[in-house]
């Protein structure tokens, strides 16, 4: 905070009250209510008013010193609100829980909630179709526990890894919107270019408290029951997060049910590098557009766009679910059984987001609209669900269920078009609650009924000058004039004496003045009586229904994948138990999609005898799309999915690795060579025989004959130590040779042609090495102006004709004499390039020339023999 006088004697009583309450919340921005507004002050209005782009003001003096103030009407906060989230920030949102009619000094105040990024549930501040997690993060030697909350639908889930490749790939692929960590951890240098990030006191990671923590919240003995016992470092998580979602929430979480682990073996692992590379639910821009997820997500609910999301970011291992979901896939399709069920899905919603506001109390009326309309569309989603012949697809059916008691009550509850808010009334329907039907009455038809008492008087009465009126100051009375007034009925009771009149009340309209003068504040408060009853019925089902927003989830990837098989011309593969990718005329599902042209689709074949394919053709002839392919079809036939293919076998990967394109990482002082380098160990250093592996251009970052030793080593170490399945693509033509060493590589090439000085890229895959990279003609493709194009050529033909002429007299050198029958000429190791190679000297060679001969012992002149044949 601003440097702020600590006597609190010399502030105002409004601002010590303020003070007091900002001690508390240092680490947050306190919205401060004060009628119609929310205030901020001191450094808290300076920091809102940059961020907000909001006006800085001062409020008079306090302690001495001018007060920095900035302010917000509450009824547009969560506009603010949700600015400040998306930038990291925390709001303590300080209310008036006084009553300032009786309040004798400032009205008493208190913080209710706090929103930080990681745990808010309001509808306006969440994005719909993406999970918003707070994670929790400690550190055990290489160890890494690992705790994820979902508040937004009580998911809670704990996973353990080793090593720091493995913990970075689980935070790409969670990417939380906020993280705790311990504040003495070594993790908070590693995730200082985070936003969100939030220090926690050692003790919270502490083991006991965390188990007694978990075991209250899930009112069990231990946590045997959810598998997890011996995962310390993660119920360390945990527990330091469930305590953290207690202390923003400031209620009870009674939609946090249980914990769920997430085994590193029971998936396919992709690191942060490869999520990135194959632009999975994120491009490399940071969009959404042209990845996987928005090719595949047509869902009808927000809730399974985000079931969906997180199935490809985490495809299963497991065949047998797998194959539960192809069946389901195939029963959908059949007689286009998905059509009427996304339809239906639509009228539901995504009301597992509305459950945990239940479960949270901050449920809108609308929220209670939308879940009595879900509700109401499950019987005909029943109906649909009978005729579809799948295990899955019934077993989702049992789980869904009926609900007609709570539906009843929930129509006969709301009104159709609720207001956005409680605060005003006007929520529970009329028929519903006699007592708030009486007061409604009372207020709205106060001057009908004050017309039937008047006739109803003067009948009785039979004076003619009687009437009934009603001012603030007396209220309501009956008034007669002066003449007739000593003939009012003796129940009458004389209220005021006016010149010409006398006013009188009756039991009958004192009763009804009692009633009408605090209708409208009693009516109000019997209907936030009623919706909070409403409240505690819905929560008393509410497990039920959470497992039928997850079951409706599921139901909705379903039916979407369905649609995308029929619409994307999409096959069932076959997974195999055998290890091994074979896929007949593969496509890339998004490059397909925004192509003008057909797609030209390929084959791809990896097995035990064909573990290595070295890729070469001309830059933008489709190497790199033809790996993502692969990979992107391999994924999806680990998720359950149909694929962009003819016909695919694939085998169970454990893993898919990708080094595809770098770019520096400044921030952390590491080259464009350098992050290649660091992708490629991690490859090697992680990769098994399960393993698929895209590896392109490795090596081209640094100079030709560094790079060229590199890509060969790397390859050969992946096809003969690794074993690995791995799509090796190249400019390095030398490495065409290293299937005459290794007998599980092979050669395939992209082709390419050239049609008056242009290059038409055929994208077609055929075996064998390529014999142009076209790289003039690719450069002129670019843009390249035409004279540098022209000296390039001239260049090429130079080198072309110097690399011709070394190849001669190589040959000449080489001729046995005539006499002589010549051996069987080996085939050359590569196909000659076309580049700086011929004209550059060996390394050998330069070592031989460095090297004193005369001064050499004959034991270090052996070495030296040893040495350089090493090299060779």
């Amino acid at each position: 905070m601003a440097k702020v006088t600590t006597q609190t004697s010399k502030h105002t009583p409004m601002m010590q009250q303020y003070l007091r309450i900002k001690q508390q919340h240092r680490n947050e921005l306190v919205f401060y209510r004060m009628g119609d507004f929310y205030e901020l002050f001191y450094d808290d209005a300076k920091k809102a008013s940059q961020l907000l782009d909001i006006t800085l003001t001062a409020r008079g003096n306090s302690g001495g010193e001018p007060i920095p103030m900035a302010g917000i009407p509450f009824h547009s906060a969560d506009n603010y609100l949700a600015k400040l989230v998306k930038l990291g920030e925390s709001v303590a949102i300080c209310e008036q829980i006084g009553d300032p009619a009786t309040s004798k000094g400032p009205v008493e105040r208190k913080v209710v909630r706090i929103i930080t990024p990681g745990t808010v549930s309001d509808e306006n501040l969440l994005e719909e179709r993406k999970d918003n997690l707070l994670a929790a993060f400690h550190q055990n030697n290489d160890h890494y526990g690992i705790a994820t909350l979902d508040i937004s639908s009580g998911r809670f889930q704990v996973a353990e890894v080793s090593g720091e490749e493995a913990f970075f790939a689980e935070l790409e692929r969670l990417n939380p919107a906020e993280i705790l960590v311990s504040e003495e951890s070594p993790l908070l240098e590693k995730l200082k270019h985070r936003s969100g990030v939030r220090r926690r006191p050692v003790w919270d990671f502490d083991f006991e408290t965390a188990m007694k923590m978990l075991t209250q919240q899930f009112q069990t003995n231990d946590l045997a029951g959810f598998g997890c016992n011996q995962l310390t470092i993660a119920i360390d998580a945990a527990g330091c997060l469930l305590q953290y979602a207690k202390e923003t929430q400031r209620t009870a979480l009674p939609h946090i049910r249980g914990l769920s682990i997430e085994r590193h073996e029971d998936s396919v692992v992709l690191d942060a590098a490869s999520r990135r590379n194959l632009e999975l639910v994120t491009n490399l821009s940071g969009g959404k557009e042209n990845t996987l997820a928005a090719v595949f997500d047509k869902t009808a609910t927000a809730m399974g766009s985000r079931l969906l999301c997180r199935w490809i970011n985490r495809p299963l291992r497991n065949q047998v679910e797998l194959k539960q979901r192809q069946q389901a896939l195939s029963a959908l399709l059949a007689d286009y059984s998905y059509e009427p069920l996304h339809q239906s899905l639509k009228q539901i919603g995504d009301i597992e987001r509305v459950l945990a506001r239940v479960a949270l109390r901050s449920a809108k009326p609308r929220d209670f609209a939308k879940l009595r309309d879900a509700l109401l569309q499950l019987p005909e989603l029943q109906t649909q669900l009978a005729n579809i012949q799948s295990p899955l697809i019934q077993q989702l059916g049992q789980i869904i269920s009926e609900y007609p008691a709570l539906t009843e009550l929930l129509q006969r509850a709301i009104v159709d078009n609720p207001p956005v808010v409680i605060r005003d009334g006007g929520v529970i329907a009329e028929g519903y609650d006699a007592e708030l039907d009486d007061l409604r009455n009372i207020s709205e038809n106060a001057s009908e009924f004050l017309l039937k008492l008047e006739a109803q008087e003067r009948e009785t009465t039979g004076l003619s000058t009687l009437k009934v009126g009603y001012n603030r100051v007396h209220g309501y009375f009956i008034e007669i004039s002066r003449q007739q007034a000593e003939q009012a009925p003796t129940h009458y009771i004389r209220r005021q004496t006016l010149k010409n009149a006398e006013r009188f009340i009756t039991p009958e309209l004192k009763e009804f003045e009692d009633k009408a003068l605090s209708s409208k504040s009693r009516a109000l408060a019997r209907e936030k009586a009623l919706y909070e009853g409403l409240l505690e019925m819905l929560l008393e089902h509410l497990a039920p229904l959470q497992d039928t927003a997850a079951a409706i989830a599921k139901l909705d990837v379903l039916q979407n994948l369905a649609e995308r098989a029929d619409s994307l011309n999409l096959s069932k593969p076959t997974l195999s138990a055998k290890p091994g990718i074979n896929i007949i005329e593969g496509r890339h599902p998004v490059v397909e999609q925004v192509l003008a042209e057909p797609f030209v689709a390929n084959n791809l074949q990896l097995d035990s005898q064909r573990r290595m394919l070295i890729i070469t053709g001309p830059n933008m002839g489709g190497k790199s799309t033809y790996m993502r392919q692969a990979a992107l079809i391999t994924l999806l036939a680990h998720i359950g999915s149909f694929v962009p293919a003819t016909k695919a076998t694939i085998g169970i990967v454990d893993r898919i690795f990708t080094r595809i394109g770098s770019s520096d990482d400044l921030a952390g002082g590491r080259s464009t060579f350098m992050v290649e380098m660091t992708e490629t160990a991690n490859i090697l250093h992680n990769a098994t025989e399960h393993s698929l592996v895209l590896m392109d251009e490795v090596g081209r970052g640094t100079s030709t004959f560094d790079g060229l030793s590199l890509a060969w080593a790397c390859a050969e170490y992946l096809a003969t130590q690794v074993n690995a399945f791995t799509l090796f693509a190249t400019h390095y033509f030398e490495l065409t040779a290293l299937p005459e060493h290794v007998t599980n590589v092979a050669n395939v090439h992209l082709n390419a042609t050239e049609h008056e000085d242009r290059i038409v890229f055929l994208h077609a895959v055929h075996d064998g090495p390529a014999s142009q990279s076209y790289g003039l003609q690719v450069a002129q493709l670019a843009g390249v102006p035409h004279p540098v194009i022209t000296q390039a050529k001239q260049k090429l033909a130079q080198l072309e004709s110097t690399s011709s002429q070394t190849t001669s007299e190589a040959a000449v050198e080489n001729t046995p004499p005539p006499q002589q029958k010549p051996a069987k000429t080996p085939k050359p190791a590569a196909p000659l390039q076309s580049d700086l190679f011929s004209m550059a000297t060996h390394p050998v060679v330069e070592q031989l020339q460095q090297a004193n001969i005369d001064d050499l012992t004959p034991r270090q002149a052996l070495e030296l023999l040893y040495q350089l044949k090493h090299q060779i």
